[in-house]
C-alpha cells in the first residue's frame, strides 16, 4: 500500500487525471461522485458508468460526462439507452455481466455506489484486478466479509471506506497500533424516529420513515436509518475493517451528525472526525487519496452550533443493532442471512405491504429459523445460494404478516 500511496499521491499533485468508474452513477453515492470530478474535471479521466434502471439519469450523465463505457443493469433497457446516447462515440451495453465487464475495465479508482447484494460481483471483479476501490457498498462486506476481504490481501487492493462513520475511523485510526485501541465508536443520527413511541412507530408509513433529519439518501438506506438497521450493518462492516474485536466496537446517537465516529484510546485519548453531514466529504476523501480536494461542502461553525449531544440507543425501539452484533458474535452465513431477510423486508414496507415494526421483526424470524444450521460460505456461489434462501424465507413471512 505505500508505494500506491506514494505514487498515487505524486501523480494527482503532478495532473495527471486518475481515471475513474462509478458503479451505481445514478445514485446519491454516485451523483455525489459525479458532482466533485465536475468540478475538477480536467483532474479526472471517466472510464465507465454504471446504473440499475435509471436510464434517463443514466444518458444525462454520460452525455453530459462522456465515459468510455455507459452499462444499464437491467437488459431490457438497452435499446433506449444506446438511442439516448446515438452519435456520442460512447460505448453501450446492458445486463448484469456487463456491469461486471465494466468493473473490470482498467480505470485506477472505482466507486463501489451499487446498493445491495447486486453489488458484490462488480466490486470483488474490481477488487480483484487490484484497482483502488472506494467501498460505499455495505453487502460486501456484511454478506461476504470473509471472503471479500481474501480477496482485498491477495490482490493488494487499496480498500478506501466511504461510508461517513468508517471513513472517520479510517482518517484518526492508527492501524499500526491496534493493540492500543479501547472503542472504536460509531455515531448515529438516530433517524427520523428517534424520540417516538413504539405505538407511533407502528403507524409509520414509507415516506415519514424516508425523511431523514440530517442526510439526503436513497430509500432502502433512509428506512436502514430510520430502523437503526443502517447502524447494525456498519457494526458488521467495522468488524471486518477494522479488527480490533466485537467487543471494542460501540455505537452512540449524535442527532446532529457533526461528530462521524471516534476512536478511543488505552491512554483515555479520543479523536474524532468532525464535519458537515455532507456525503461529498468522505468521498472527496477516498477520489483524490491519499490527497485531499477542495469541496462545497459547509465548513463547520462549532460556535454557532452550539452544542453537541449523545445518548444510548434504545434496544426495545430499535432491535435492528442487537440481531446485527449477534450476527458478528455467530459469524459465518449469519451477517449474509440477516441482510438478505432486511432488504426482503425493507421492499416490502416500502411498498406498504408490511408495517415499520415487521421490518426488523422479519430479520428475526428469518434469522431465528436459519442461522443455527447456516454453516459457513467458502465461495461466492454459497453466500447467493444462503441470500436467495433466506430472500425466499423472508418473502413467505412477509405474505404472511401481510394478511
Amino acid at each position: 500500500m505505500k508505494h500506491l500511496e506514494r505514487d498515487g499521491a505524486e501523480a494527482f499533485r503532478a495532473g495527471r487525471p486518475r481515471s475513474v468508474t462509478v458503479l451505481g452513477s445514478t445514485g446519491s453515492i454516485g451523483c455525489s461522485t459525479l458532482d466533485l470530478i465536475e468540478r475538477e474535471r480536467d483532474r479526472f479521466e471517466l472510464i465507465a458508468l454504471t446504473a440499475h434502471k435509471n436510464v434517463d439519469a443514466l444518458i444525462e450523465q454520460a452525455r453530459r460526462l462522456k465515459p468510455q463505457l455507459a452499462v444499464i443493469a437491467d437488459a431490457l433497457l438497452y435499446d433506449e439507452l444506446k438511442a439516448g446516447l446515438e452519435g456520442t462515440g460512447i460505448e453501450v451495453a446492458a445486463g448484469r455481466d456487463a456491469v461486471v465487464e465494466a468493473a473490470l475495465r482498467p480505470a485506477e479508482w472505482v466507486m463501489a455506489g451499487i446498493v445491495g447484494a447486486a453489488g458484490l460481483a462488480p466490486t470483488l471483479a474490481a477488487v480483484r484486478r487490484g484497482a483502488c476501490v472506494a467501498l460505499a457498498n455495505k453487502e460486501c462486506l456484511v454478506s461476504a466479509g470473509p471472503l471479500f476481504l481474501a480477496e482485498v490481501a491477495r490482490s493488494g487492493t487499496v480498500l478506501l471506506p466511504v461510508d461517513s462513520e468508517h471513513n472517520a475511523i479510517f482518517q484518526v485510526l492508527d492501524q499500526t497500533r491496534l493493540h492500543a485501541v479501547d472503542k472504536i465508536i460509531l455515531t448515529a443520527s438516530g433517524g427520523p424516529f428517534r424520540t417516538w413511541s413504539l405505538a407511533e412507530m407502528a403507524k409509520a408509513t414509507p415516506e415519514q420513515a424516508v425523511a431523514h433529519p440530517r442526510w439526503s439518501m436513497g430509500a432502502k438506506i433512509s428506512v436502514d436509518s430510520a430502523t437503526l438497521m443502517n447502524k447494525g450493518l456498519e457494526l458488521i462492516e467495522a468488524h471486518y475493517l477494522f479488527p480490533v474485536g466485537e467487543e471494542r466496537l460501540d455505537i452512540v446517537i449524535h442527532p446532529e451528525s457533526i461528530i462521524h465516529s471516534m476512536v478511543g484510546y488505552v491512554d483515555g485519548s479520543v479523536l474524532a472526525q468532525l464535519g458537515s453531514p455532507d456525503m461529498r466529504t468522505p468521498i472527496s476523501y477516498a477520489l483524490a487519496w491519499p490527497d485531499r480536494m477542495a469541496t462545497p461542502c459547509e465548513r463547520l461553525n462549532l460556535a454557532e452550533i452550539g452544542r453537541l449531544t449523545f445518548e444510548a440507543p434504545d434496544p426495545v425501539r430499535f432491535p435492528a443493532i442487537s440481531l446485527a452484533r449477534a450476527a458478528v458474535k455467530a459469524g459465518g452465513a449469519v451477517p449474509t442471512i440477516l441482510n438478505a431477510a432486511n432488504e426482503v423486508a425493507v421492499a416490502a414496507f416500502l411498498d406498504r405491504r408490511i408495517g415499520f415494526l415487521d421490518i426488523a421483526g422479519t430479520v428475526e424470524s428469518v434469522l431465528s429459523a436459519m442461522a443455527p444450521d447456516s454453516g459457513q460460505p467458502d465461495n461466492l456461489e454459497h453466500i447467493y445460494e444462503i441470500d436467495g434462501l433466506a430472500r425466499i424465507r423472508a418473502e413467505e413471512l412477509v405474505q404472511l404478516v401481510g394478511r
